[in-house]
């Protein structure tokens, strides 16, 4: 069993050098804009996924995943991360609230690319043995159909209306156009030698291919499936992103350790940024204003302003990066609890005394529940209180909200008083 799992990560290891491989990010929630995003990085070397807080640009956790994960993708509500597993033959989903893998989906042999469509119902892996693409409902976690495409599929991408889904066949050198409906191939796109990297332009009119052996993007219009344009870029064209408007394409190029930097209307390279050793995989920040390049020999990722082109930091990750996954945002939230606190006006006075109690709690609780010491209780947030018999009472406050709850107790807090 040994001498077999080392020759499978072996030849998957050898394939990722050979290759490589890119999943795009396109999109963010739309009640989450503005918030700090956060990016997922697959690292085949270590079976890990490095999670990046945008706003510090720091790993802020490591989730342990399968045996040479490749592609990931992030569900549209951001609750769920799927990484695909090329040594394991497996896709891992990752509960974004935990950081950790919550379950483990068998699929066909050496799975690569991966997708999710704007619904996040369904989920699309790319098998480069197989020549295949599963679907995958992921309410249930199954495969539900299995869509021969061409050879050795790589990456794929899914229109912004979810009813087409593109994949690269590297040794096949064409795109295979899937009907999402029924789950058919419908069209087949000739283009220029080992295409690897894939994306949708925002507006589903344009899709952009890298050709590896080319040194060229192969632009593809959608509404006739033929290649109108092909634009020059470096050596070992690999990943490519769109930024959110549309206007222009990043693509990285893997043995000049630099990006290329395409204007969509004129289809002209007009920058080319150095980064680190054999960037791969690559996306764009939902604002537009940032780029973010994995670079595989380097074990980093750079960040590129998009404004003045230039890199204007780089976090290290985990071993082989392999693709960059989408920026969503907030990932590990980290649990909201509450924190009991009040006042109470008067603390002291003759009986019968009535006491005014105000709720001054911190992290948003929705549910109180006070003790009053002479044995009454009360669920209001606030609440008014008649003491009618002499003494000294302590109050206590339980409050609770999704996360968690607290309480706080006062000890001889309200003194009443003879006549």
């Amino acid at each position: 069993m040994r001498q077999v799992t080392n020759n499978k990560a072996s030849r998957g290891h050898a394939l990722l050098k050979t290759l490589g491989i890119t999943i795009l990010a396109l999109s963010i929630l739309a009640s989450i804009a503005g918030a700090e995003p956060y990016a997922y990085i697959t690292n085949a070397g270590s079976n890990t996924v490095s999670v990046i807080d945008m706003a510090i640009n720091k790993v802020t956790s490591i989730v342990n995943v399968g045996d040479l994960p490749c592609g990931v993708a992030v569900n549209p509500d951001g609750k769920k991360v799927y990484v695909t597993n090329a040594g394991s033959n497996n896709v891992s989903i990752i509960d974004t609230t935990k950081n950790k893998v919550t379950y483990t989906l068998d699929v066909e042999s050496e799975p690569f690319g991966v997708a999710i469509n704007p619904a996040g119902t369904k989920l699309y892996v790319t098998s480069i043995v197989s020549n295949t693409v599963s679907v995958i409902n992921t309410m249930t976690n199954t495969v539900i159909a299995t869509v021969p495409v061409g050879s050795y599929p790589q990456a794929i991408a899914v229109s912004p209306d979810g009813t087409r889904a593109y994949v690269t066949n590297m040794i096949s050198n064409n795109v295979s156009v899937i009907d999402t409906t029924t789950n058919t191939v419908t069209a087949t796109v000739n283009i220029e030698n080992y295409p690897s990297g894939i994306v949708v332009n925002p507006t589903g009119t344009k899709v952009y291919v890298t050709n590896m052996a080319n040194k060229d993007v192969s632009v593809i219009d959608t509404a006739t499936n033929t290649v109108t344009a092909t634009v020059t870029v470096g050596s070992g064209a690999n990943g490519i992103a769109v930024n959110p408007d549309g206007t222009r394409a990043y693509v990285t190029n893997e043995y000049n350790n630099n990006v290329s930097v395409i204007d969509t209307a004129t289809n002209n390279v007009t920058a080319t940024v150095n980064v680190g050793f054999q960037p791969i995989g690559v996306a764009v920040t939902p604002n537009g204003k940032k780029v973010y390049v994995v670079n595989s020999g380097s074990n980093s990722v750079s960040i590129i302003d998009a404004a003045t082109n230039k890199v204007t930091a780089t976090v290290n990750v985990g071993e082989s990066p392999m693709a960059l996954g989408q920026f969503i945002g907030p990932l590990s939230v980290k649990p909201i609890l509450p924190t009991a606190a009040f006042s109470a006006y008067p603390t002291s006075g003759k009986a019968p005394l009535t006491v005014i109690f105000n709720d001054k709690s911190t992290g948003s609780p929705n549910s109180w529940s006070w003790k009053f010491g002479d044995g009454k209780t009360s669920k209001s947030q606030n609440s008014v209180h008649k003491y009618t018999k002499i003494g000294s009472y302590k109050v206590s406050l339980k409050v609770k909200n999704a996360d968690g709850s607290n309480d706080k107790t006062v000890y001889k807090y309200i003194i009443v008083k003879n006549k």
